[in-house]
């Protein structure tokens, strides 16, 4: 089996591995064994066993069924995050691309400003300016990563309104928009969606960084980062407190990242194959 061919097939079992986690999160209440949020202080630090297949927690709550929703938190977390990032990167980066010097100046600089803070120490901030609690973290990813969407979406502006059908679509007096919409658009969003699975799975990581800080998502709602913070003390004890939802958060963020590389490869014509 060549180098080509063990890609392709890390691909698919990436693809595979979104596809199985969205539909568990999806029907989380049916196929969780337990309530997550049960605690069965008798049961506690249970290893894995026939009736907890991935063991209990130090609350006796079921860590299979803690796993399966906290997904829910991950997938929801990346999905609105990414799209918040998208949207304000998406409208900068197109107002500076088709924007005079001036404006594409200070709306770069701005850009570059949010850009220059280290990502975790900004989330930080943003939670704490904002809150503490789901909503905020979204929020503040979605903050954090739209300079990242403008500059990506700003450069290929800058390039495709040079273009010989976008000149001739302003020479007949096509509006702004439509010329936007029809021909701009269209011709960045591979791009867009290259740099939207890597940030999706940027924004799982922080999500559950800022919860192991107690700034993310809050108790007893299950969270990846919050069993993490909850199995640091019990890593002799319990290490599968620690082993399983580390586990599901890594395989995720990889599959997220094999997806975005393959996905820049394919849709980059100027990749060397």
């Amino acid at each position: 089996m060549n180098k080509s061919n063990i890609r392709n097939w890390i691909f698919k079992f990436a693809v595979l591995f979104i596809i199985f986690l969205g539909v568990t999160a999806i029907a989380a209440p049916l196929i969780a064994p337990y309530n997550p949020t049960n605690q069965e202080i008798s049961n506690r630090f249970s290893a894995p066993d026939v009736h907890h297949i991935l063991g209990t927690d130090n609350f006796g709550r079921d860590l299979l069924s803690r796993i399966i929703f906290g997904s829910r938190s991950a997938l929801i977390v990346g999905i609105v995050s990414t799209s918040i990032a998208v949207l304000i990167g998406m409208s900068i980066g197109l107002w500076a691309g088709l924007a005079g010097k001036l404006t594409d100046n200070i709306l770069m600089l701005l850009m570059d400003s949010l850009l220059s803070f280290p990502t975790i120490l900004l989330a930080i901030t943003v939670v704490s300016f904002f809150g503490y609690g789901l909503v905020q973290v979204m929020v503040a990813i979605g903050i954090i990563y739209s300079p990242v969407f403008a500059r990506i979406v700003r450069a290929e502006t800058l390039i495709i309104k040079t273009e010989s059908f976008v000149e001739a679509s302003r020479s007949l007096g096509t509006p702004v928009l439509k010329r936007v919409f029809i021909h701009i658009i269209p011709n960045l969003l591979a791009k867009v969606i290259v740099q939207s699975t890597i940030t999706f799975a940027l924004a799982i990581v922080i999500e559950a960084s800022l919860s192991y800080l107690g700034l993310g998502t809050q108790p007893p709602t299950p969270s990846w980062g919050l069993m993490l913070k909850d199995a640091k003390d019990y890593l002799i004890q319990a290490p599968w407190m620690a082993v399983y939802p580390g586990l599901a958060l890594a395989f995720t963020v990889f599959s997220f990242n094999i997806i975005g590389d393959t996905l820049s490869e394919k849709l980059n014509p100027r990749v060397l194959k």
